[in-house]
């Protein structure tokens, strides 16, 4: 039987840290004057209020779980968030119904970028602050899943993680809380680094404060509607590709970086495949968009490399409208939005990693067919894969189609039209946040959608972030049985 004790402390303590961080918008809206932040400081209170009620009536001497409870705790984490983010939306000046707020709060916390604001610039500093804030908190919450979380659950290959990880324990910083600290502190450095460099690119404190926060989470909320765009720069351009690029890495790998073994890191398999796929591709796009559109070069290529970044980290940042291009470079930003990045990083996606599993296995069976009484292994940075972690891959990879094409058609029962309903499910379980459509891209919004559209892209937002089996494991009977 599921024990909610250990579930609803930690769920607790989410929230108070939520609160926590409410306080951050509630200040810059007192500063300038604004009424929301009365509206911040209510909603701060009551989450605190909630958070500390779950926290002190569920308190254990040792609050461990088992595994059904961490899936619980996963689900519950994430949905109880996203319904308290929501309040600001709901309650201050935007004045949004509730199916919209949720929908913007579950697009901030999972990272997604899908927006139901037409004129961001337009809602108040405090609202942009905090749009902003649940991205990066999103962020820093999903590469501590992927590292502790997640492998223990073995959710799609995961588990071939923990071994890294273990590594990790055995050099300079054994436990595990050193190597969370680590990450986080190189999550707020990279965030600072990357903002003190758009200040100095020209960009106004609050806006680079914004956007290195949304930058380094891929996330992808703007304050401007054009979103990168509206600046005009091309050293802010090439910062923020940088800086996604640096969000779609594997985190883990920053710690034996930090201990100088620059070698282990340039050994990694996945990022290889990952730099790589971003370099080919800006090459393609690029390559079209100066013969094409007749771009100058240098120009052709700065945009080719920021729209594939965005779209393969999943940030959604633009700065030019791609949903008039046709051919290649559409084709390739649609299946870049199913890749991701790295396993370990804030964005989302398949992950690059299970596409070098599939290959790996798919190059020992070709070879089985020439000699098929020879023992051979299917390897992933130098060892032998499993073949519980190929089955694991596979079963991911089979669920996130089917998850995609199932929204798709329940999109399309709602009245959206094929591209739309197709690029809007892709966008929602890659947590990309802009689609490929007018309607839906860069120069559009949510807004428009039907409500019960909303709330199945909120759905298909957590599943592509939470991997999956996460959500869909707490719907099997056999769950909630002893």
């Amino acid at each position: 039987m599921v024990d909610a004790r250990p579930v609803m402390m930690v769920v607790g303590l989410l929230l108070v840290m939520l609160a926590v961080a409410m306080s951050l918008p509630t200040a810059v809206d007192l500063l300038i004057g604004h009424p929301d932040w009365m509206v911040f400081a209510a909603s701060s209170a009551l989450t605190l209020f909630v958070g500390l009620a779950l926290l002190l009536g569920s308190r254990m001497a040792r609050p461990e779980m088992a595994i059904r409870e961490v899936f619980l705790l996963t689900t519950l984490g994430w949905v109880g968030t996203a319904t308290f983010a929501a309040l600001p939306f709901a309650f201050g000046a935007l004045g949004l119904s509730f199916t919209d707020a949720f929908f913007e709060a579950m697009s901030g916390i999972t990272t997604t970028g899908s927006s139901v604001l037409a004129a961001p610039q337009d809602a108040p500093p405090g609202i942009l602050l905090w749009r902003a804030l649940l991205q990066w908190l999103g962020g820093v919450g999903v590469v501590v899943m992927a590292m502790t979380v997640l492998p223990l659950l073995k959710i799609g290959g995961m588990q071939m993680f923990r071994v890294e990880a273990g590594e990790t324990h055995e050099g300079a910083m054994p436990r595990a809380a050193r190597v969370t600290g680590t990450i986080a502190l190189v999550y707020v450095s990279l965030t600072a680094v990357l903002a003190l460099g758009l200040g100095i690119a020209g960009l106004g404190g609050f806006d680079a404060i914004v956007h290195a926060m949304t930058t380094i989470s891929t996330g992808g909320f703007s304050t401007h509607e054009a979103s990168i765009a509206q600046f005009d720069n091309p050293l802010a351009e090439v910062l923020v590709t940088a800086g996604m690029v640096v969000g779609g890495m594997p985190f883990l790998l920053f710690v034996p970086l930090l201990q100088g073994r620059l070698r282990r890191v340039l050994r990694d398999d996945q990022l290889r495949w990952y730099l790589w796929l971003l370099g080919l591709s800006s090459l393609a796009v690029g390559g079209w968009l100066w013969l094409s559109l007749g771009m100058d070069p240098l120009d052709a290529l700065r945009h080719g490399a920021f729209t594939v970044a965005s779209f393969m980290t999943g940030c959604g940042f633009f700065t030019l409208d791609y949903t008039a291009w046709s051919g290649l470079p559409l084709a390739i930003l649609f299946f870049l939005t199913f890749i991701g990045g790295c396993a370990g990083s804030t964005a989302a996606g398949i992950k690059v990693f299970r596409f070098q599993v599939l290959f790996a296995n798919a190059r020992v069976q070709a070879a089985r067919l020439l000699r098929p009484h020879a023992v051979m292994l299917a390897n992933y940075n130098g060892k032998p894969i499993s073949e519980g972690v190929i089955d694991s891959v596979m079963g991911f990879l089979f669920v996130y189609m089917l998850t995609f094409a199932v929204l798709s058609m329940l999109l399309g029962m709602l009245g959206l039209d094929f591209m739309t309903a197709m690029s809007a499910a892709a966008s929602a379980v890659s947590n990309v946040g802009p689609g490929l459509t007018a309607a839906i891209g860069p120069t559009g919004d949510y807004a428009a959608l039907p409500a019960a559209a909303k709330w199945l892209l909120s759905a298909g937002m957590l599943l592509g972030r939470l991997e999956m089996f996460t959500v869909l494991v707490l719907f099997v009977p056999a769950f909630w049985r002893d």
